[in-house]
């Protein structure tokens, strides 16, 4: 295990505002202890208990005057497929009809005959990380070997940034960005010095358990939960700053991840469309230079939960590039994603982000918004001849 001497903690100034009041580092113990096994259990077990359970199939709300469901855009995460369809049925009681297609993290699932994943990728011509949505109706997989296989190595890749993550929060090699993120969020040195103790328990708690791990349990969430898990041990207080200041390290991580071992965005979109997939672009707010790619895809997302202030714009774009005739006969869609996380809602109530808990499978606000309903009945598109269109295109 690293040496803690080298932290924030050791070079702390004496001035009060550099001390963090709610930590004694000297009643920090540096060593994994039954505690934090137990946490560690805790949170890599994906087995539901029965009140996950229940919180799956019975959701808060259900929306029993929305006919159509149109779903191309969420993740079930390790929540088991036949608890996703009793929620869904429970959520839309008197839907009409329905277009429903899991889009996992470079992982491909299916759903009644549909087949989606959400892939990372690179653009060569921006040099950014992009995403693409990936659909497909009744896959061959044994046509499909060579997308698997560039899927598999996505997300091994896309995996290893925990363990990156994990080494900007403790190695000393990542003094200089660990700064960054104590300025940038105000975190005193002792709390700077606190997560380094708690990350190096993890960090080591997964080598020592590594050869049981599932691969979906890397993902930098993790350390999110694991911090979580010390709300027992530590005031709700300490345990929140902690979690903005390591996302703070998160951000930065994900800023400076080296795109050269990532497909690129052309490269999926040849084999997908050799297989007969449909397209569709995600999140284009977070990188708007995917709009002047003119990449071969059948729609692109105009909102989403995490993307939601250029919405009419993005519509206007759209119908723009459908007027002057870029596409030939297969317009451009509009699509509307709900990025619903599933695993966010078999996390304890109280542990849970409030915004992402209230996703839901196809529920896009969006389409009832008065302002954006006008400029989509203009321009004559619904959630219902979406999802006609697109189901036509997938065969």
């Amino acid at each position: 295990m690293p040496d803690s001497s080298d932290d924030f903690a050791a070079k702390a100034a004496p001035a009060e505002e550099t001390r963090c009041v709610e930590i004694d580092l000297s009643k920090v113990d540096p060593e994994i202890g039954e505690a934090d096994e137990q946490a560690f259990a805790r949170i890599i077990d994906l087995t539901l208990n029965p009140q996950q359970v229940e919180r799956i199939v019975s959701p808060a709300q259900t929306y029993p005057r929305q006919e159509y469901v149109l779903a191309v855009h969420w993740h079930p995460e390790h929540v088991p497929m036949d608890l996703l369809r009793q929620r869904i049925d429970r959520l839309y009681p008197n839907r009409i009809d329905q277009l429903v297609i899991p889009t996992q993290h470079n992982i491909l699932l299916e759903y009644d005959g549909y087949y989606g994943v959400e892939v990372d990728c690179y653009s060569t011509g921006f040099n950014r990380k992009v995403q693409l949505l990936l659909h497909f109706k009744n896959l061959n997989m044994e046509r499909a070997d060579v997308l698997a296989s560039m899927l598999r190595h996505t997300h091994r890749y896309r995996a290893s940034q925990l363990i990156e993550y994990l080494d900007a929060l403790t190695e000393s090699p990542y003094e200089h960005l660990r700064h960054r993120a104590a300025g940038r969020t105000n975190a005193e040195e002792e709390l700077v010095a606190f997560v380094r103790i708690q990350a190096v328990k993890l960090k080591n708690l997964i080598l020592a358990h590594e050869a049981r791990l599932p691969n979906d349990i890397y993902k930098n969430k993790l350390v999110r939960n694991f911090f979580d898990t010390l709300r027992g041990r530590y005031s709700d207080r300490l345990v929140n700053k902690v979690q903005v200041y390591a996302k703070a390290v998160k951000d930065l991580v994900k800023e400076a991840f080296s795109l050269s071992y990532f497909y690129r965005a052309s490269e999926f979109i040849e084999e997908a469309r050799a297989l007969g997939a449909g397209i569709v672009i995600p999140h284009p707010e977070q990188f708007w230079p995917i709009l002047l790619a003119d990449y071969d895809v059948d729609g692109i997302e105009v909102w989403n939960p995490q993307s939601q202030q250029y919405t009419e714009f993005l519509i206007n774009v759209v119908n723009r590039r459908n007027r002057m005739g870029w596409h030939g006969k297969r317009p451009i869609l509009i699509f509307m994603g709900d990025d619903c996380h599933m695993s966010e809602k078999t996390r304890d109530p109280a542990e849970q982000d409030p915004e992402k808990a209230a996703r839901e499978i196809g529920l896009q606000p969006a389409w009832h918004d008065y302002a954006i309903s006008k400029s989509l009945i203009i321009n004559g598109v619904s959630r219902h001849k979406v999802i006609e269109e697109y189901r036509a295109r997938l065969g």
